[in-house]
């Protein structure tokens, strides 16, 4: 698109570059977690393996990005903290947060058999993320402070509620017990305590101990206090000396750790990567500053009345085609699949109501008046679209990538949340690359491929295909040359095709010209 009459439209992207020296939070977590874990059986209140699953997912994040020091994370959700001097992807918040939570469910979804050998996994999770913004060291504190308090309080409330339902009470029962409590229940047989504000810390403590036998501090300190995912530095016996003697080397390394306030100054001072990368705590927290809370939970909006855009495409795409052994310069099974993945986001969210992808990219187009997510910028794009879209690109992968090659390298996507959309034609860089990867076949190398192709205008690479004896550009499949547009289509029922009252609905992904006038008039009902 650069130097084109669609330039413009890269103006219409949001600038949303996290300004330095603030410092980047990314916050990850489920969408549907309760109905997740409720399908695949999760065993309540807390399934070990689920989180030793998550905690896995951390871990990789963290060897994949060196610019992430320090991760923590419970239940559903991690929170993931960059240096302090990142340039990662030049601070631009939703490619941040696009390439963190896109890797990680990717990541998810490739180890679910490592931990749940004997269960399918039925559908894609769906994890939705946002960057918090922290502009000191103070704010991070806070900021930390107040997810490991989430955790106790959530992870305290949770046991209660589920031995409630162990011993016979319905959940519905259980809620109301925890929520409004009564000076004394016969029919239960417990004595609880009459608060507005439902049961506090130690009530539930004494309820778990005087009625189930449970001391809440012996339970495991990952469903108590969280886990914490950083870096610290390991010694490997590099080589051995003539005389035997090993020589060792420091490298870096990867670890999960418990701490009850993972706040607090001793356990900051306790990790010298953490004091390196982001520096030391002057205080301890003590009560959590509710206008921080409130920092921590607001997010911006995108204009009303305007067509939001998402916009996809794959991060390191090449080196993940190579691995997998693409054909080139286009696959048709991999395109497929990009266009099934693309069908499957249009019928799991009404508000997206068409699509245009080529090769690695997709663009989903929501209806103008959309209130999806309240038009939050982070909710719209990444927490739904991505992560569906990416969750499902990784899974139908093993049905038909593993039909050649075993998934073997966890993807990612990077998304931008332009407001209006751009139909931009497939057929340039498909026309290049028909060229480049026909130069390759020949014999040249990718850099004299490069070299030669640098600065031929349309006509130049026509010729040059005609010398490879394609002689019509325009006779290569269309899907290579104009890409894929996915939508909704109205089908009418009737036997002999005319126009019923009741029209049903189904997507269709068709290969057409989206710069012509003519496609819209075809199909007004897109934009409405």
């Amino acid at each position: 698109m650069a130097n084109s009459k669609y330039e413009y439209v890269k103006s219409f992207e949001d600038e949303d570059e996290i300004m330095f020296p603030n410092l980047i939070v990314v916050r990850i977590g489920d969408r549907h977690f309760q109905r997740f874990s409720e399908v695949h059986e999760f065993e309540k209140p807390n399934d070990e393996k689920a989180l030793k699953l998550m905690s896995l997912c951390a871990t990789l994040v963290l060897q994949e990005y060196p610019d992430i020091v320090f991760s923590f994370g419970f239940s559903d959700e991690y929170s993931f903290v960059f240096k302090q001097t990142t340039k990662f992807y030049q601070r631009r918040a939703s490619k941040v947060v696009s390439i963190i939570v896109s890797f990680f469910t990717s990541v998810y979804v490739t180890k679910w058999k490592e931990f749940f050998p004997e269960k399918e996994l039925k559908y894609p999770p769906s994890f939705h993320a946002r960057p918090i913004v922290c502009a000191s060291l103070e704010v991070l504190q806070e900021y930390l402070a107040w997810r490991q308090q989430h955790c106790h309080i959530t992870n305290q409330y949770n046991t209660c509620l589920w031995e409630l339902v162990k011993s016979g009470k319905t959940e519905k029962e259980a809620l109301e017990i925890l929520k409004v409590l009564i000076s004394s229940s016969p029919s239960s047989g417990i004595c609880i305590c009459v608060g507005i504000h439902g049961t506090q810390k130690q009530e539930r403590n004494e309820l778990l101990f005087q009625h189930f036998g449970i001391n809440y501090r012996t339970l495991p300190q990952m469903f108590r206090q969280g886990t914490c995912v950083l870096r610290t530095e390991v010694e490997d016996i590099v080589k051995y000396s003539e005389n035997g003697t090993p020589i060792k080397r420091m490298r870096r390394d990867t670890t999960t750790v418990h701490s009850k306030n993972i706040a607090g100054r001793s356990f900051w001072n306790e990790h010298q990567c953490l004091l390196k990368e982001l520096g030391g705590f002057t205080k301890d927290v003590g009560k959590i500053n509710s206008d921080y809370i409130r920092s921590f939970l607001f997010e911006s909006k995108l204009m009303a009345s305007t067509w939001i855009v998402i916009r996809i495409d794959g991060c390191h795409f090449h080196r993940f085609s190579e691995v997998h052994d693409f054909e080139k310069p286009n696959d048709e099974q991999a395109l497929n699949l990009m266009n099934s993945c693309a069908v499957a986001v249009l019928q799991e969210f009404p508000d997206v109501v068409f699509s245009y992808g080529v090769s690695d990219e997709y663009s989903f187009v929501l209806k103008k008046d959309s209130q999806f997510c309240q038009r939050k910028a982070s909710s719209v794009s990444l927490p739904n679209l991505c992560m569906s879209f990416f969750s499902i690109f990784t899974q139908l992968s093993a049905a038909l990538i593993d039909s050649r090659k075993k998934l073997s390298l966890a993807s990612r996507l990077v998304a931008d949340v332009p407001q209006y959309f751009s139909s931009t034609p497939g057929h340039v860089n498909n026309q290049y690359n028909t060229c480049f990867w026909m130069l390759v076949k020949s014999g040249k190398s990718k850099s004299e491929a490069q070299r030669a192709l640098k600065g031929t205008q349309a006509q130049e690479k026509k010729e040059l295909l005609a010398w490879f004896g394609i002689d019509d550009y325009n006779a290569l499949p269309v899907m290579f040359r104009q890409g894929s547009s996915v939508f909704w289509d109205g089908m009418a029922p009737n036997e002999n095709g005319a126009a019923g009252k009741n029209r049903c609905y189904k997507v269709i992904v068709e290969h057409c010209n989206i710069i012509e006038q003519s496609f819209w008039e075809e199909h007004p009902g897109i934009l409405g």
